[in-house]
């Protein structure tokens, strides 16, 4: 339980941070929903200049983005690249940063299990995670409510909206396992940018060719919002592959860590 405290006080302001530039951002896209719905037609006038490939990747062809769910599923997907970073980067340092602090040595020979240190430093972490989404989920209703100009599927809102939460689990556990595998990372910042917008461009091209199989390639493609907007549900294939990889990334982590050489200080 102590380190539960000591790990869920030290990402309190960290958390802060990246959860106000969320609902910052989320904002400021709905605040210019009245603008862009009264200028609709000849905005989407200027999006059918566009190349197909450049409309189909980032999602300009297949929203009606004139509706408040249809313009909320365009601003989504930039904010959830944000959420992306801050999970992945949570994951990666909540477990490496006592190998890169050289503090690893001093943590373990205290009389506990692996098991013990890895769980409470996960589920700090977690709470962080589901602090994060309660205040983005709230913050984003009041900003359709507010920024409406017509009724909304409520259902195709919350499913959006809580794929924030699934994607980011995902790549939380990524992290934790390329945490638990790399003795010594100095930056976790590197290897976050670099993994998050590898996963982004994957499903960038998944949206030019259209091809079912390449979107399980990308956490980004399990939860497409065109697939929730027309069925009002989830795909269950994606949904269960989400599933089931962030459970086998957070087992092999386990597996790992406590086999884990410590490197000494």
């Amino acid at each position: 339980m102590n380190i539960y405290r000591f790990e869920f006080k030290k990402y309190i302001k960290s958390n802060f941070i990246w959860t106000i530039s969320i609902i910052i951002v989320l904002f400021f896209f709905m605040a210019l929903f009245p603008t862009y719905s009264q200028e609709a037609e000849q905005m989407e006038k200027l999006i059918s200049q566009f190349p197909e490939t450049f409309a189909k990747a980032f999602g300009l062809s297949d929203m009606n983005m004139s509706t408040i769910m249809g313009y909320y599923g365009f601003a989504f997907s930039y904010i959830l690249l944000i959420g992306a970073i801050f999970a992945m980067r949570l994951g990666l340092d909540i477990i490496s940063k006592e190998s890169r602090d050289k503090t690893s040595d001093f943590l373990l020979v205290k009389p506990l299990k692996r098991v013990d240190i890895l769980s409470p430093k996960i589920l700090a972490a977690l709470t962080h995670i589901l602090i994060m989404n309660i205040l983005f989920f709230a913050f984003a209703l009041i900003a359709v409510e507010a920024f409406k100009k017509a009724e909304y599927n409520f259902t195709d809102f919350t499913l959006l909206t809580l794929s924030f939460l699934f994607v980011q689990l995902f790549l939380f556990a990524l992290g934790i396992l390329i945490g638990t595998i790399v003795n010594k990372l100095k930056s976790v910042l590197p290897v976050t940018l670099g993994v998050v917008f590898g996963f982004y461009v994957l499903y960038l091209f998944n949206q030019t060719i259209d091809d079912e199989i390449y979107s399980y390639l990308s956490p980004f493609g399990f939860f497409e919002r065109g697939y929730i907007t027309e069925h009002s549900a989830y795909s269950i294939p994606h949904l269960i592959t989400s599933i089931v990889i962030t459970i086998i990334f957070i087992i092999a982590s386990y597996v790992i860590y406590k086999k884990k050489d410590i490197p000494s200080v």
